[in-house]
């Protein structure tokens, strides 16, 4: 191979990289942003999500112990018998990442609701621990962020979210019943008259 051809086989390969950013780009990102559990997933996550699997979504949900940002544990059995909203992202969706301050603020309104009428918000990252932390302490978001790696694609699944695309957001009633699914950066009107149903 002469030095002409490796010079337009690198061109072709840029150009093709560019073109698949474009592309991720038009369609929000996150059509582009399939996720798969890879075969790197420990022993120990593969028994646990075997153990969530025979679970309800909802019930699976609750099962799971997760760290926050700072790395502290939380069991999400807390949120049993609240109205909840569960964002699933990834501080390199670019959808997330632009309804995320919208979010933040739909969350800081419903903390005022009364006792009876409050509705929580909580995000589960699919990515590690550290961008995590780096991105929650950047952006300042007020409602908790939980992290779950890969296997949060796994929770989310079982939710509904075949493809994987993120975000990926679940309405869950205070009877733990799961009321709406939305794939895709949140239409906040929407989203609000359907809590105002709950």
């Amino acid at each position: 191979m002469n030095k002409n051809n490796v010079l337009i086989i690198g061109a072709v390969a840029v150009a093709f990289a560019a073109i698949g950013a474009a592309v991720a780009n038009l369609y929000g990102g996150w059509a582009a942003l399939t996720l798969t559990p890879g075969p790197t997933a420990s022993a120990s996550q593969g028994q646990a999500q075997g153990q969530t699997s025979a679970l309800g979504p909802v019930e699976a949900l609750y099962a799971q112990s997760l760290n926050d940002a700072t790395g502290a544990p939380h069991a999400l059995s807390q949120w049993k018998g609240k109205a909840l909203v569960v964002n699933f992202w990834a501080p390199w969706c670019a959808p997330c990442v632009q309804e995320m301050p919208e979010l933040a603020e739909l969350a800081t309104e419903l903390a005022n609701e009364s006792a009876a009428r409050r509705i929580h918000v909580i995000g589960i990252g699919i990515d590690s621990p550290s961008n995590i932390a780096q991105f929650a302490s950047t952006l300042k978001i007020t409602y908790p962020l939980y992290v779950a790696g890969m296997s949060g694609t796994e929770l989310a699944r079982n939710f509904g979210n075949s493809a994987g695309g993120l975000p990926y957001t679940v309405l869950i009633g205070a009877d733990g019943k799961v009321k709406k699914t939305y794939l895709g950066r949140l239409k906040f009107a929407e989203l609000k008259a359907d809590l105002a149903k709950l």
